[in-house]
């Protein structure tokens, strides 16, 4: 019988045709979308479709990037790294430090002794009613879903990614260089298309940072998600049952350069995002970890905040009877 291991390696095969298709496709999909949107800026049933469309093609090309820092995309490792270097630019990521922070999250999945590398932080139900108001207070602003998925992608993509955590030991001059050819992209877009092209783009960017972390979040904020502590932490349970496996849609898979998949991509970082779909449909149930998520569920993830050690599953804060009663003992 098939093991996870020897199916996961089956779609582990790089081909350099494929992942320029996609690269190019996607380019070809956001420059469309850019020009067609900033050009009937003033009719909205033409200017929002092209606005959500360039969003999701930035999300797209945000996945190729995170492919070719795992030497995934192309067969050529130094292929990689030049189009990782130039989707930066869309991305508004730095590739090198991107790279450097997203291989930490690999290593540190579902270990609660090192929640600094993961993208949403996580507390531990010990932890937040041991928590003065202040923190609870703080932790509560952050896990809400409307701050979360509005200033969340803004801040992180706007603020934070200017000037990344690590950068100073990955590379100052490569952050640095970044920054410059963003903001040398802005201007090409200003005196090609006008206000109406940093417009669109900027809206575009906002929605995009929307998008990326909803996705960000429900790759591992699920009822049934998996964290421990060393020497309990079981990796392989960390992969495949810590991170979930989303099914939207179709159209949605396209959208997102199909990392819903998050199971497989995390047992298996080296399965380019274009052979994910492929590797999770043909995945036979007694490979399966847990079930896929669809929407209804997806959305009532929002509600989940913490991590009960003692009853291994996320959940929601308690209620505020409960936290009145601790405060008074």
């Amino acid at each position: 019988m098939t093991d996870i291991r020897s199916h996961t390696r089956a779609y582990a095969t790089k081909r350099d045709a494929m992942g320029g298709l996609s690269l190019t496709a996607t380019l070809a999909a956001y420059a469309v979308a850019l020009v067609i949107g900033a050009q009937y800026a003033a009719l909205p049933w033409i200017s929002v479709p092209m606005v959500v469309v360039l969003a999701f093609a930035s999300v797209r090309l945000y996945v190729l990037q995170h492919d070719c820092g795992h030497y995934s995309l192309f067969e050529t490792r130094w292929v990689n790294d030049v189009a990782g270097h130039l989707l930066s630019v869309f991305s508004l990521t730095p590739y090198r430090v991107m790279q450097y922070n997203h291989n930490l999250h690999h290593a540190y999945l579902g270990n609660l002794d090192h929640r600094e590398s993961t993208e949403v932080y996580t507390m531990t139900l010990a932890e937040w009613r041991a928590a003065p108001p202040l923190r609870r207070l703080w932790y509560r602003l952050y896990r809400n879903p409307l701050a979360m998925l509005s200033l969340g992608g803004i801040f992180t993509y706007f603020i934070v990614y200017r000037w990344p955590r690590n950068t100073r030991k990955v590379g100052v001059g490569g952050v640095i260089a970044h920054n410059i050819a963003v903001a040398a992209w802005a201007i090409v877009v200003w005196l090609t298309l006008g206000v109406a092209g940093l417009v669109v783009l900027g809206l575009s960017a906002v929605l995009a940072g929307v998008i990326g972390v909803f996705l960000v979040y429900l790759q591992h904020n699920f009822e049934d998600t998996y964290w421990d502590r060393k020497p309990d932490l079981d990796f392989r349970k960390a992969t495949l049952v810590g991170s979930s496996s989303l099914d939207l849609g179709h159209w949605w898979d396209i959208g997102t350069g199909n990392i819903a998949y998050h199971d497989l991509h995390h047992y298996n970082p080296a399965i380019p995002s274009y052979r994910l779909r492929q590797c999770q449909k043909a995945l036979p149930d007694e490979l399966k970890s847990h079930e896929v998520i669809r929407w209804p569920e997806a959305i009532a993830s929002f509600r989940l905040k913490l991590w009960d050690e003692e009853r291994q599953r996320l959940v929601p804060f308690p209620p505020r009877r409960e936290e009145a009663a601790i405060a008074a003992g």
